[in-house]
């Protein structure tokens, strides 16, 4: 096994994730919190 060097360290790219992945990740969240406070309060529409 070999040492890297502090070059090729900076060099590595990980497994980050990006703006869109968060933003798929919020997006369902919120969409999953919404679909289950529809079940356990509805709302009737009132005309």
């Amino acid at each position: 096994m070999t040492e890297l060097s502090h070059e090729n360290l900076k060099k590595i790219n990980g497994g980050g994730i990006s703006i869109w992945g968060t933003l798929a990740i919020v997006t369902g969240v919120i969409f999953i919190i919404g679909v289950i406070d529809g079940f356990v309060r509805p709302l009737s529409c009132n005309d």
